[in-house]
């Protein structure tokens, strides 16, 4: 588990040792700054991240007057918003419409899965200068997690944004790049919660599949596991304590030597530990043993599930952002085999968990202040396609030009349906998005003003609005 927290100078640090003789914590610090920084209530983010590209046509835009080639096997549904149709593996979303919004028309220039990913993960359309599909590079734009990491006021001591319950490892080893702190610099990684096994399957582990339906099986036991945030044996919470105010001590006599920016980033990362594991309420957070047997089967008792309850967990502990990598790298690529595998493996789990998702956050008092957003790296190609080489049955390839973009709580209009695509679902034909528009709504919702920017080591302003939310898509 990796933490990455934002800078502070050498007067916060003085600050913080002066009311340290107050009894205050630099966790109360933060909480006091943010507090006083923040003008109306903070909202949190979730981000579900559907690698490997959802295909539009199959889920969210239905293209029933299309022909055979390009329909597919799924019949539409309809919803409670007049004319608006839906997958029939969908039917708890399509009940719940007017609790959440679609945009049907994000369209970027990549059909590639490295770049795609760094697009959608960034909100940056273009590739950066020397961009490696295989690995992240110090080059790379910031994450989108990184960025609300970096700037979004700490809330209860604990980072701002987090990413569960993995990062994207290709199988063969490749690094999907987009998910890191990039030129922002990598001590502003996001927090990973690394919580599953490396099972080699794809989608809602234990119900995991192969692509080209080789024989496999689910490896790992439990199929979702947090870290454990206790202290040590024989290490009790007085103990603890008169272990930090002597550390303190120490680090207060080093800083008088060593003012390093590496020095303060150590002080953070300290903290947060700390938080981590003396608060009660944050180590309850992680131990999903605890919720009550009918909220993890409403969730699914899957990886899918467990992330998704995981995350209003974090909500309730006042993360900022939580990116939910919601199947392992590529588990929605499907080229072939497509339509049995969105029947039977993703769409159902999906589908259960993003609907309880959004009613266990509202009946919270929750959806108002936290905003879902779910899309993935790309949308599927209008026409069917089949590799006999490689799946015995049918599906669609990459295709950047157009997706559909789920957006849920935190003061967007439900049953809104902003955009659409052509006949085919093939290219916008009304109101085009792009990942900038996409990202300017998260950083929005937020807080973060259009002014904000970021510091480069030669304290060069980068601003992260590339351009204006969403238009219609908040209420």
């Amino acid at each position: 588990m990796t933490l990455r927290h934002p800078q502070f100078t050498r007067r916060d640090m003085l600050q913080v040792g002066g009311v340290g003789l107050l009894g205050l914590s630099l966790a109360d610090v933060l909480a006091m700054r943010a507090s006083a920084q923040t003008q109306t209530a903070p909202k949190s983010v979730i981000y579900i991240f559907l690698s490997g590209g959802l295909a539009q046509q199959d889920s969210f835009d239905p293209k029933p007057n299309a022909p055979d080639n390009i329909r597919g096997e799924f019949a539409p549904i309809r919803t409670r918003i007049p004319g608006v149709l839906m997958s029939e593996h969908m039917p708890k979303l399509a009940e719940r419409i007017d609790k959440w919004a679609m945009v049907r028309s994000l369209t970027h220039p990549s059909n590639d899965h490295s770049l795609g990913h760094h697009i959608m993960l960034t909100g940056r359309s273009q590739a950066p200068i020397g961009f490696n599909p295989s690995m992240p590079r110090p080059a790379d734009f910031p994450s989108i997690a990184s960025i609300a990491g970096h700037l979004v006021p700490r809330r209860n001591g604990l980072p701002s944004a987090a990413v569960v319950p993995f990062n994207y490892i290709h199988h063969s080893g490749r690094i999907i790049p987009g998910q890191f702190a990039g030129e922002l610099g990598h001590r502003h990684d996001p927090w990973l919660i690394q919580a599953s096994h490396n099972c080699a399957g794809y989608g809602a582990c234990p119900d995991c599949f192969d692509h080209q339906s080789r024989p496999q099986e689910h490896v790992g036991t439990p199929v979702f596991q947090p870290p454990v945030l206790r202290l040590p044996e024989g290490l009790d919470q007085g103990r603890l304590e008169t272990r930090r105010g002597l550390l303190e001590l120490i680090n207060r006599q080093q800083q008088t030597l060593d003012r390093s920016v590496a020095a303060i980033d150590l002080d953070q990362h300290r903290a947060s530990a700390l938080s981590l594991i003396t608060s009660s309420r944050v180590r309850s957070a992680f131990d999903l043993s605890n919720e009550s047997r009918q909220m993890l089967d409403t969730y699914g008792r899957n990886l899918f599930g467990y992330s998704c309850l995981l995350a209003r967990r974090l909500v309730e502990l006042g993360v900022g952002m939580i990116q939910v990598n919601l199947g392992r790298n590529e588990t929605w690529d499907t080229h072939g085999n497509a339509f049995p595998h969105l029947k039977n493996d993703l769409l159902p789990p999906m589908d259960q968990c993003v609907s309880t998702l959004l009613e266990d956050l509202e009946s919270r008092g929750l959806l108002e202040s936290t905003m879902i957003v779910m899309a993935g790296e790309f949308g599927r190609t209008p026409r069917i396609s089949h590799l006999p080489q490689h799946y015995a049955l049918p599906g669609r390839d990459h295709w950047g030009a157009v997706q559909t973009v789920f957006f849920a709580g935190g003061g967007v209009r439900g049953g809104t349906v902003i955009g659409s695509s052509d006949r085919n679902g093939g290219y916008p034909a009304t109101s085009p998005q792009t990942p900038e528009n996409m990202t300017a709504t998260i950083y929005d919702t937020l807080g973060l003003p259009r002014t904000t920017a970021w510091h480069d080591a030669n304290q060069r302003p980068n601003h992260i609005y590339h351009a204006e939310p969403i238009s219609g898509l908040m209420g």
